[in-house]
């Protein structure tokens, strides 16, 4: 077993999930998308967690906490689920589908199968309050691939400010790191 999967296998066993970042390097296209996304809920029966877009620390952040609704509050959140208390004064979309060659949790997929893992992405809408779905979404600027889901209807909300929640989740834990 490679360093890589047993320092994740350690932090599972810790927190029950760790987080893995797909940064993009100097051989892939231009344009590509940064995302991070969860390894260890598919062991509970959950899906594991992505994000897209964001820098590396908040996407992290935002992982963390979401991950830790889902595996210490036994959270579920359905296909179209508007979050409004992950981000101060913005609500997020969560979105159920399968993994994109865009976005492919490659260590979840590897350690749990295809056919076993589930996925949900963590959807966040730009400064005009549009998620990428929606007609006028700036994905110039705000770049987001989507899993490949379900259309989902329209939500409308706020730019992201600030962190919602208690900071014992986000601010300076090591939870689910993997690097």
């Amino acid at each position: 077993m490679s360093d890589f999967f047993r320092e994740q296998t350690e932090i599972i066993q810790q927190y029950g999930w760790a987080v893995v970042h797909v940064l993009p390097s100097d051989e892939d296209p231009e344009g590509t998308v940064p995302f991070a996304y969860t390894v260890g809920l598919t062991a509970d029966g959950r899906p594991e967690l992505l994000i897209a877009g964001l820098p590396p620390d908040l996407g992290h952040q935002l992982l963390n906490e979401l991950a830790g609704r889902v595996h210490e509050e036994h959270a579920r959140f359905r296909h179209g689920r508007r979050v409004s208390d992950l981000i101060v004064e913005q609500d997020v979309t969560i979105l159920t589908g399968t993994p994109t060659e865009e976005l492919w949790p490659g260590a979840a997929l590897a350690r749990y199968g295809r056919s076993t893992s589930l996925l949900q992405q963590i959807v966040w809408p730009d400064p005009g309050n549009r998620f990428p779905w929606q007609e006028g979404y700036d994905t110039a600027d705000y770049p987001q691939p989507l899993i490949d889901a379900p259309s989902t209807a329209a939500v409308r909300c706020r730019a992201p400010r600030s962190l919602a929640g208690a900071p014992g989740r986000r601010s300076g834990s090591r939870r689910g790191r993997t690097r």
